[in-house]
């Protein structure tokens, strides 16, 4: 699940001061979870943007927006009210915004901001994340991401700064490196910390053509053999 948190109605008057007449997309998908998209959510909205002098031509609600053949759909049966508006408006994640601007033909602007969740969660949310590093060095570390348990993300052991386990970027989160040595230290694994991999080999983050070219990169790609 992606997070987003609302914009203030501050930012979005700056967003939106050369704006005068807006259409509004609505993400029922992970956004409602957060509560930017829920019924309230969206009536707030609607009310600021009239208190800004805006006008609404039009809202629509889709189970989630991050799929470009689903906007379009929607947006069709929305047409007179999107070609009357000078910009979209749309309550969702990033990506949302994205799919939405690519079919569109409008200016487009997030009422929400993305938050970060400090890496790539599983299905089911919980502690543990991944930075997608390609260089994978959990073997080495006890299972335990020095990408992103540590805030400085670094490979090489504690930066000396954490005070009484606490990181001294974060404050309140366990320092990374702190976790990594007591998961190494019960595991009778300590020697590892004599072979981590110092630096971090940003190429491995490229995505290769074949790659993007796949299903698994992307739904939309079209004549993709898998």
């Amino acid at each position: 699940m992606i997070i987003s948190r609302e914009k203030t109605k501050e930012e979005l008057s700056e967003l939106l001061k050369n704006e005068k007449k807006i259409f509004i997309a609505v993400c029922k998908g992970c956004a409602e979870v957060c509560n930017t998209s829920d019924a309230a959510a969206v009536e707030k909205r609607k009310k600021e943007l009239v208190e800004m002098g805006k006008e609404v031509t039009g809202c629509v609600e889709m189970e989630f927006l991050c799929n470009r053949a689903l906007v379009s759909l929607r947006f069709l049966r929305a047409k007179e009210q999107i070609d009357a508006c000078d910009a979209v408006l749309v309550l969702s994640c990033g990506i949302g915004v994205q799919a939405v601007s690519a079919v569109s033909g409008k200016p487009t602007y997030p009422s929400d901001n993305t938050i970060s969740m400090e890496g790539v969660q599983g299905l089911w949310p919980g502690d543990e994340r991944c930075a997608q590093c390609g260089d994978c060095l959990l073997g080495y570390t006890g299972g335990i991401c020095p990408f992103t348990a540590c805030s400085k993300g670094l490979t090489n052991g504690q930066c000396g700064g954490a005070k009484d386990g606490i990181c001294e970027v974060q404050k309140g989160k366990e320092c990374g490196w702190q976790k990594i040595y007591e998961r190494l230290k019960s595991t009778g694994r300590l020697d590892n910390l004599k072979d981590i991999k110092v630096g971090r080999k940003f190429s491995n983050m490229i995505v290769e053509e074949k790659d993007r070219k796949s299903l698994l990169y992307s739904l939309d790609n079209t004549g993709v053999e898998e």
